[in-house]
């Protein structure tokens, strides 16, 4: 057994967390030197150290790496609730908290980008993920995702995390000012066109800390 391995040798209790880092970094080195679709998870279960029937078992499917990788970039993301600033500020931030998760696994996730146009069946695959997280990036931020309006606003979100997600892979910059520059753009643009549109939530939270009293009234609006 590999000394690195996350099993020790008198249990059988698992490291999940540690587990998943390990596999993700040994997937998504092998997708950086390979490609996404060139390499097996028995390949990447062995790169990492990891057993293969464990790692069978609790990813059967490959794609099922990068809903993993999605949601603990949401749970960066989600860390911090970002109190006090405005909410198209506290939406950069939880995109940008989403994009320095992603900065660990850069040339892996670019292998994947670059499938994405010849695998539609990947593609669908994770819209439906990255609407998922958006509801949590809104609903976090405070946006109101409530009804038609809602389901419209989070497909909005999604477009700027897309447009974001394409500068961050061209960006080569260490500080990342060009992903930062199209997501500040983009945001601006969907500000002046509605699309955060605040919660009553978020509406209260703001009015209590402008004036340090919560302000009954705006409970009742739409």
């Amino acid at each position: 057994m590999n000394e690195n391995n996350v099993f020790s040798e008198d249990t059988a209790d698992l490291d999940k967390d540690a587990f998943d880092i390990a596999l993700l970094q040994a997937a998504m080195n092998l997708a950086s030197l390979e490609g996404w679709h060139h390499f097996s998870m028995v390949e990447a279960a062995k790169e990492a150290g990891l057993p293969i029937d464990a790692v069978r078992s609790r990813y059967p499917l490959k794609s099922l790496l990068l809903l993993r990788l999605g949601k603990m970039a949401d749970e960066s993301a989600l860390r911090d609730e970002g109190q006090g600033s405005s909410l198209r500020e506290h939406l950069f931030d939880l995109i940008m908290r989403r994009f320095d998760l992603f900065q660990e696994y850069r040339e892996g996730i670019r292998s994947v980008l670059h499938t994405l146009p010849r695998d539609p069946a990947l593609t669908a695959f994770l819209a439906g993920a990255t609407l998922d997280s958006m509801r949590w990036i809104a609903d976090a931020a405070g946006i109101d995702c409530s009804g038609l309006g809602g389901i419209c606003r989070i497909n909005g979100l999604a477009a700027i995390w897309g447009t974001a997600l394409r500068a961050w892979e061209k960006d080569e910059s260490q500080d990342l000012g060009i992903t930062m520059a199209a997501l500040e753009k983009s945001l601006e643009k969907a500000e002046r066109y509605g699309v955060l549109k605040p919660s009553s939530r978020r509406k209260m939270q703001d009015a209590i800390s402008h004036t340090g009293t919560p302000n009954h009234n705006l409970e009742l609006e739409s």
